[in-house]
């Protein structure tokens, strides 16, 4: 089933529940599909499992930077919502793979292309993102990285 038939499954699930919510979170990453869906960079209106996933990313990561402003702002109300929203949207992402087994996939990564330093991280990093399609943050990834390649 495609992400966007779970979604308006989902959307038609949370309106019996009355759960506005939610109702309102599966919204948001329904309009940036249809946002996605008419860019210029589609074709034939239809976008990618990849584009998905990196889509699905990016509002999770917005939702936790606008949490963490709207904590240091002491608005936690707010936060509290973006949070829950971040949660709600994760849960169409796939799962997510622990440090020990990101850390394993770079260093086969490092091993495989013969990376040395860091001047290699690019390299390493673009491999490593595929390799993790969606179940891991970019971020820590990054950190990883850098720490093997040092």
């Amino acid at each position: 089933m495609s992400l966007e038939v779970k979604i308006n499954n989902d959307i038609k699930a949370a309106m019996l529940a009355k759960d506005k919510k939610k109702l309102e979170a599966i919204r948001a990453i329904k309009s940036a599909i249809l946002l996605e869906k008419t860019g210029k960079n589609t074709s034939g209106g239809e976008i990618t499992e990849d584009v998905e996933l990196k889509l699905l990313q990016r509002l999770v990561k917005q939702r936790k930077e606008s949490a963490e402003i709207y904590k240091s702002k002491d608005r936690l109300e707010l936060a509290k919502e973006e949070e829950f929203q971040a949660s709600v949207i994760e849960k169409y992402l796939p799962e997510q793979i622990n440090e020990d087994e990101l850390t394993d996939i770079i260093k086969k990564i490092i091993e495989n292309t013969g990376a040395s330093g860091i001047k290699d991280m690019g390299k390493v990093m673009g491999m490593a993102i595929k390799e993790a399609a969606g179940r891991a943050d970019n971020k820590i990834i990054s950190v990883i990285t850098k720490k093997l390649l040092l």
